[in-house]
């Protein structure tokens, strides 16, 4: 069985909706039990046995780069910084892309608290991503299965492909897998990393693997005190 080997962790966001808190701390590093949002996404990765993780950067940029030397991991980890602009999810995605030969990504975002059941998901959805050798698969959850029912839903599914309609009962968890051939032809810099998936609705090619599990994500100060109270 094929393995994913590299994992991408998007770390360049503000956190507007963490002020105060992300004025002098980014996102990645607050903590939930003392541990760092990006520490748990790092178990994460380690215990799936990735090789090489990237990130990228950009606020507070500094304190992410202490992190990882402080943590030892330089050989393991490699930090993209995007200085002068944030490139927005796509755009940081491609950069990173660009600078690497990978050909398949694992890409997670730190903001969703992950956890050992989480683990069993990502190894059957990587399975199901080269059977039925996809560009892009997307992590999804049920609104009901969320802590925050504030969250709207983002697509449909039916037999793991992924639709816009108005039921729009899942939502991304911040993890997918995606091929690099996606990136291939932009001509943009900065760009969501929607653009690709809505090309690839079009064509019914964006595809979904559905998580059972409590979906925690840190959606704004609210929900971040609601969970760092009950930890």
């Amino acid at each position: 069985m094929r393995k994913l080997n590299t994992a991408i962790i998007m770390c360049a966001g503000f956190g507007k909706r963490l002020k105060p808190l992300t004025n002098k701390v980014p996102k990645p590093l607050l903590k939930i039990d003392d541990k760092s949002l990006l520490e748990n996404t790092l178990d994460l990765l380690f215990k799936l046995k990735v090789k090489k993780i990237l990130l990228n950067s950009h606020h507070l940029s500094q304190q992410i780069k202490q992190f990882v030397l402080k943590k030892k991991l330089s050989k393991k980890i490699t930090v993209f910084e995007e200085k002068r602009k944030i490139l927005n999810t796509g755009g940081g995605i491609s950069n990173i892309i660009n600078s690497t030969r990978v050909k398949d990504y694992l890409i997670l975002n730190p903001d969703t608290i992950w956890t050992k059941n989480h683990l069993i998901e990502i190894i059957k959805m990587k399975n199901l991503y080269f059977s039925k050798k996809a560009l892009n698969m997307l992590l999804v959850v049920k609104k009901k299965r969320s802590f925050d029912q504030r969250l709207n839903g983002d697509f449909s599914m039916k037999k793991n492909i992924l639709k816009y309609n108005s039921r729009k009962e899942y939502i991304f968890t911040g993890c997918q897998i995606i091929n690099r051939n996606l990136f291939s032809n932009l001509k943009k810099k900065i760009f969501p990393i929607s653009m690709i998936w809505d090309e690839l609705l079009t064509s019914k090619s964006l595809y979904g693997y559905e998580s059972k599990t409590k979906f925690k994500h840190i959606t704004d100060i609210k929900i971040y005190k609601k969970l760092t109270s009950k930890q």
